[in-house]
């Protein structure tokens, strides 16, 4: 009994060594697990593109929540936008080919069918596939045969187009006060049309002003400063109610002189000159010698000049508009209407304009092609007095 329980003993307690053994072989590889387990889980959140993600929202937030969200923003763009991106590259290369695939089945239709079943579908089915090659001559047959079709319109467009127009009267533009400087003249030369400028005389750039409009082929005229009700300075080489006939006829000679030759003369101001009969038939006397016109500014409403010249015997014309009084586009283009209603009485309609008006000369390049379409002539101002 006693050797029995002494075997009995003696296998428990190897048991128990054998037990211990194994259990104190078994804890460093749990341990050791759970650490590499505890290393992924906190490396994640560490990992330096999520800290440094300029995201302001994201930076309130405490960083065990910071991390799942982030993670699951990256992931799931990187891994499905590659995935999205290439079936859309493999698909759209495949489209482009199998397109003129059936092109060039359409093709040679035309040739050998006539133009009322090319689009027929037997016939598209028919026709076998054709190579790169055979595809490039087909298509060059057929931009070559298509622009025959717009030949059958083109006549009778043309014909329809070219019906005279109605003449609706005459048109003047006469643009004022030119040599105070030769900058602003230039807009006005690129003007496609007849234009007359009246020079201004005594200034420094009068002579070399009326050369340069003359070089641009456009018609010339002095622009004479005369005295005004309301005192205001005219200008150098000014005609004043004071004067004799001699002294006007002189001032009158020397301005010529300097910016001639001349077709016409109009009045710089002049508002208590032209309620003068007396100045004004001087002054109309000496146009009629010298065979140049008189066009009336019709600065004052008492104007005597009409009455005058019928005394003299002596044609004028008078301005109808001033087109800038207000210097805005809407308001020229308002004058410019209003003048042409005026032509119901008239045949012809003169507007004036001045040079230091910026917004005028563009507006005059514009409107010059659309009032010849309408039916307008636009000559000068010698046209209409002579």
């Amino acid at each position: 009994m006693l050797a029995a329980l002494i075997v009995v003993a003696a296998l428990c307690l190897s048991l128990m060594i054998i037990s211990i053994h194994s259990t104190l072989n078994k804890k460093p590889q749990i341990v050791s697990n759970e650490q590499n387990i505890d290393n992924v889980t906190r490396s994640a959140p560490v990992e330096p593109q999520i800290v440094v993600e300029p995201k302001p929202p994201e930076n309130n937030m405490k960083p065990a929540e910071r991390t799942q969200p982030r993670r699951q923003d990256q992931t799931q763009p990187q891994k499905q936008q590659p995935q999205k991106q290439q079936p859309q590259i493999t698909q759209s290369v495949p489209e482009p080919q199998s397109a003129p695939a059936q092109a060039p089945s359409n093709i040679p239709a035309p040739h050998s069918v006539p133009p009322e079943t090319r689009s027929a579908p037997p016939e598209n089915r028919t026709v076998p596939a054709r190579s790169p090659t055979e595809r490039t001559p087909p298509a060059g047959n057929t931009n070559s045969s298509r622009p025959a079709a717009p030949d059958v319109p083109a006549p009778a467009a043309t014909t329809a187009v070219q019906k005279p127009v109605e003449n609706l009267g005459t048109i003047v533009f006469i643009i004022d006060d030119a040599g105070n400087n030769l900058i602003e003249l230039d807009p006005f030369f690129s003007i496609p049309g007849p234009l007359t400028m009246a020079v201004l005389p005594g200034l420094p750039h009068s002579a070399e002003a009326a050369r340069r409009i003359r070089a641009a082929g456009k018609e010339v005229i002095l622009h004479q400063p005369m005295e005004a009700i309301g005192g205001q300075n005219p200008g150098p080489g000014a005609i004043y109610s004071n004067m004799n006939e001699d002294e006007i006829r002189a001032v009158l000679k020397k301005n010529i002189d300097e910016v001639g030759p001349v077709k016409g003369i109009n009045n710089h101001q002049g508002s208590k000159i032209t309620m003068n009969s007396e100045i004004m038939q001087i002054v109309l006397t000496f146009c009629k010698e010298n065979n140049i016109f008189y066009i009336d500014s019709r600065t004052t409403a008492d104007t005597v000049v009409p009455a005058v010249a019928r005394k003299v015997g002596i044609k004028i014309a008078e301005r109808n508009v001033f087109i800038d009084n207000e210097q805005n586009k809407d308001a020229m283009l308002r004058y410019i209407s209003g003048g042409l209603s005026r032509m119901q009485k008239n045949s012809h309609v003169v507007m004036i304009g001045h040079t230091w008006s910026p917004a005028l000369a563009p507006i005059l390049k514009e409107q010059y092609p659309l009032l010849i379409k309408q039916g307008y002539t636009i000559k000068t101002a010698s046209d209409i007095v002579r």
